[in-house]
């Protein structure tokens, strides 16, 4: 998910570059998505503790693998922090 956001142009950092280093990459998950992905590891949901305006729907695009089976996921950014 990182990689495509990055090659639309979306506003979302990945300072690690996809390395689970950092939790620049955070993302809300659309309502009924969550289930659909593949379950979180723990090196994911201990970085997600670093994460600004984490949710119960929050993952890394980092380790969101983009397959057919995703088509018409949908995926909000957190609110910047200032």
């Amino acid at each position: 998910m990182l990689e495509l956001a990055h090659e639309h142009d979306v506003d979302i950092e990945g300072v690690c570059g996809g390395s689970l280093a950092c939790a620049t990459c955070h993302l809300h998950i659309g309502e009924g998505w969550l289930e659909k992905l593949d379950v979180a590891s723990e090196d994911e949901l201990d970085m997600m503790e670093l994460a600004h305006d984490r949710r119960e729907n929050s993952r890394l695009g980092c380790q969101i693998v983009v397959t057919e089976a995703l088509e018409g996921l949908t995926v909000s950014l957190p609110k910047k922090e200032f």
